[in-house]
Formats: C-alpha cells, structure tokens, sequence
C-alpha cells in the first residue's frame, strides 16, 4: 500500500517527529507494518537529529563562554599591566619631583651660605684673606 521511493523523502527535525508518528499510527490502523516501522524510524531519526542540534547549540554556548572567559581573562591582564605601567610612571614623576625639591632646597642654603659668607666679610674683612 505504501511508496516507499515517495515515503523517503520527509522531514526532519520536529516535523519529521510528527510526520514518524503519523505514520506509525496509519500503519498499525492499517496494519501495514512496514508503514509503522518507517514511521517509528523516521520519528527516531527525527528525535536523534532534534537532540543533534540542542547538542551543537549547547556547544556553541559553552565555546562562546570559554571564549567570552578568555577574553575577560586577557582584559583584567591588560587592566594590570596598564596599572602597573601607571604606578611607575607616578613613582618616576615623584622622584624627579623629590630631586628638583631637593636640588631647590640646596640652591638655597647655597644662597644663604654666600649670604652669610657675604656678611661675614663685611664685619671680618681680614679673616677670609
């Protein structure tokens, strides 16, 4: 009763699943057995192919998420680098800061010291010659 070159060619994927079961129930009603057994089939390949992709998509999910972790892993790496690659920079900036400060400071006392040597001359002109 049934064409089987015809009844090949279905479906798949959820309607392949209910096109399986139709045919099995018109099969076992008819009592065609090969109709029922093609439908069982195509309703077991239909299944294998559904939970197929649902495999390939939660694939895909976890492949996204590893690369989506590696990327955040990468960024925090890059986010210390920078922070370290600043604190030096702000420590270099303070001790060249401490170094004019200093260098200032000396200046001067080397001014004061010429002040006072300057004074000194004044009162003891003799003692500096």
């Amino acid at each position: 009763m049934t064409n089987h070159e015809t009844t090949e060619d279905t479906a798949g994927g959820l309607v392949g699943k209910l096109a399986g079961k139709a045919k099995a129930a018109a099969g076992n009603v008819l009592g065609d057995a090969d109709l029922a057994r093609e439908g069982r089939l195509q309703e077991a390949g239909s299944e294998a192919e559904i939970e197929a992709g649902r495999a390939e998509a939660e694939a895909r999910v976890e492949s996204e998420q590893a690369r989506v972790e590696e990327e955040r892993a990468q960024i925090q790496e890059e986010r210390r680098r920078l922070q370290a690659e600043v604190a030096a920079e702000n420590a270099e900036e303070r001790a060249e800061r401490e170094r004019f400060s200093k260098e200032a400071d000396a200046a001067q006392l080397e001014q004061a010291a010429a002040r006072a040597e300057s004074r000194a001359d004044k009162i003891d002109p003799e003692e500096n010659h």
